[in-house]
């Protein structure tokens, strides 16, 4: 077990990384403590326990995955975001909206759905469809706001039941009929509710054809498997680039012309890693505990 001041070092670089800011204190940590109301989830609920764990890390790199299979969310990402040259500027971005929207209070998550439906307001474009007819879409159209969503809660159980290691508080039916919560205030109500809905939804985006890969595709994912990252980094992600690969369903897999490296050696090391990385940086998280600090203030869990 690493000492103290070794742990603090290790948890400040790690933090620092996925927030994009060097001090390792995320810039939203104020606004998840600060608040005055509980928030869509409490610490026993399953998206609370499912995103505060470390199968989250491959979660988000499957999400992304997966997303750049439909050509509406491809082109909104090509057409819009500076991923390659602020690789670690979106991750951040992505990864506010999903602690605060777990951790944070009610006027929390209200004023970041309010940023997130302004940045949505923004992208907007052309891509071609199944047909190649050229297509308008919005960042805020439904089927596309959907796709984006049943990517993320797809991924996310499926990663953390592959790589973590603490049950899911009613299981992945619980997961999934509480994360629909969370795109209700980016105007997306009909959502999936329980695995088998969640399955359903994926399937059907497969089968009327509506996702592919091609030559941007391609391109995406080439910077996904390798982005601009720390060199010192480079070779845990590499592990968990396999493991969200590896993760994947078959036909997404094959689509986007992945190869997997097997099951039997990809999970056990990516777990082991995956655990060896929590005891470095220690239990402690800023964004946890001032979620927690929070309600025990309002007196919504035990001081």
């Amino acid at each position: 077990m690493p000492n103290n001041k070794l742990q603090d070092f290790f948890s400040k670089q790690f933090r620092a990384l996925l927030s994009n800011e060097p001090s390792g204190t995320p810039p939203w940590l104020e606004t998840i403590a600060k608040g005055e109301t509980g928030g869509l989830f409490m610490p026993t609920d399953a998206p609370w326990i499912v995103h505060r764990d470390f199968g989250t890390l491959v979660g988000g790199i499957r999400a992304l995955l997966m997303q750049a299979l439909h050509p509406g969310t491809l082109a909104g990402v090509a057409q819009h975001s500076r991923y390659e040259q602020d690789a670690l500027g979106r991750l951040a971005g992505t990864i506010r909206w999903l602690t605060v929207t777990t951790f944070g209070s009610y006027e929390a998550v209200a004023g970041e759905a309010s940023r997130v439906n302004r940045l949505h307001d923004r992208v907007k474009g052309q891509y071609q469809d199944q047909t190649g007819n050229p297509k308008e879409y919005q960042a805020k159209d439904q089927d596309l706001l959907l796709w984006v969503h049943i990517a993320f809660t797809d991924s996310f159980l499926t990663c953390h039941q592959d790589y973590a290691w603490r049950a899911i508080p009613g299981g992945p039916d619980s997961y999934v009929g509480q994360w629909s919560k969370s795109v209700e205030p980016l105007g997306l109500l009909n959502v999936p509710h329980n695995k088998n809905e969640l399955d359903k939804a994926i399937t059907g985006y497969l089968n009327r054809g509506e996702l592919r890969a091609d030559e941007t595709t391609l391109k995406v994912i080439k910077f996904i498997r390798t982005p601009g990252l720390p060199l010192a980094v480079m070779p845990i992600y590499r592990l968990l680039f396999a493991a969200a690969v590896a993760s994947l369903r078959p036909e997404h897999r094959n689509l986007l012309k992945l190869k997997v490296l097997p099951r039997w050696l990809v999970k056990p090391l990516t777990r082991i890693t995956l655990r060896s990385i929590q005891l470095l940086i220690g239990n402690d998280s800023p964004i946890e505990d001032g979620a927690l600090a929070r309600l025990r203030r309002l007196g919504l869990i035990a001081q």
